[in-house]
């Protein structure tokens, strides 16, 4: 039995799912400066991230030989760690030849996502007071090789509406890229067990806010809408697949919407920095459009790629 068998909620696809690739069994992990074997990569349980999720991280895409928006990404660790008083402890310029050494190191040119992370480092005892922490700040860069599935870009996936909101930055602000997502998590469990492959979270006001991992959009009478930022997280793909569509002389709105637009939308996907655009055609057990990845789906999908292929030739 593997350990997908034995996992109750290993069931459906996911807009995160990957193509198995044994190359991943031999990947050296960056953690504080060395490269270790991924089976040899260790923390300490008393690590802040370990301890209450205290810590920002970056997703991030290799294609091409070149990082997908590397800036944005820095921007938005730096800025999130800023926020809550993190100092990572190296400047851009030493970070970002961090992530090319690990992506040397694996012999990564294409075709490969990022999970870079960052917390606030060892703590003297196990509690919330950031005043216990010691030392310097932990980061961890894991680089693996990843495909996206083919079958949820096929048939598209399914969303269950959680019954989960998304919070405000008042409550938890979304636009920090935390380790601290329990309620995104609970979101997703709540969709799985209803069948689903991913949850559609609404926010406080009751308008359609974002999924649980990935920005969410509609498409109807040719136009995108997707929903601003001010109940979820922005995402840096969801950015580029807004930017592409307008530079080819499309609508795309951020803006409030209710899932009655959903459930009559002539197509939905959403984004996110492994998938790019994944088709969605069903939601809360409704077949969205015709029921099958739409024709401006794959054009959102084909735009995106062009943009961000541009961007890295440059």
């Amino acid at each position: 039995m593997t350990a997908a068998d034995s996992n109750p909620l290993a069931q459906g696809e996911s807009a995160q799912g990957y193509l198995a690739d044994p190359r991943n069994d031999a990947v050296l992990v960056y953690v504080n400066g060395e490269f270790v074997p991924r089976n040899e990569a260790r923390i300490s349980i008393f690590d802040s991230g370990f301890v209450l999720g205290d810590g920002v991280w970056e997703g991030l895409r290799l294609m091409q030989g070149r990082i997908v928006s590397l800036d944005a990404h820095l921007d938005r660790l730096y800025e999130g760690a800023s926020s809550i008083a993190i100092d990572i402890g190296m400047t851009r310029a030493e970070l970002t030849r961090a992530l090319a050494d690990t992506l040397a190191e694996n012999s990564m040119h294409d075709g490969a996502h990022i999970r870079l992370m960052v917390t606030r480092g060892l703590k003297r005892t196990p509690n919330q007071d950031p005043r216990f922490a010691v030392g310097k700040a932990t980061v961890v860069i894991v680089a693996e090789f990843k495909t996206p599935k083919p079958e949820s870009k096929a048939r598209g996936i399914s969303l269950f509406t959680s019954t989960f909101r998304t919070s405000g930055p008042d409550v938890f602000d979304l636009r920090l890229n935390s380790h601290s997502r329990l309620n995104l998590i609970q979101a997703l469990i709540q969709a799985i067990h209803a069948g689903a492959d991913e949850a559609l979270m609404l926010d406080p006001r009751g308008f359609v806010a974002s999924c649980n991992s990935t920005n969410f959009f509609v498409v109807r009478r040719g136009e995108l809408w997707t929903s601003t930022s001010a109940y979820s997280f922005k995402g840096i793909t969801q950015g580029n697949v807004i930017d592409a569509w307008r530079a080819a002389g499309g609508v795309a709105r951020e803006c409030d919407f209710t899932l009655a637009q959903v459930y009559s939308a002539d197509e939905a996907f959403v984004t996110g920095t492994l998938g790019g655009v994944t088709p969605v055609t069903k939601v809360d057990g409704r077949t969205i459009g015709a029921g099958t990845p739409g024709a401006q789906t794959t054009r959102a999908g084909e735009l995106y790629r062009q943009w961000v292929t541009s961007a890295i030739q440059v």
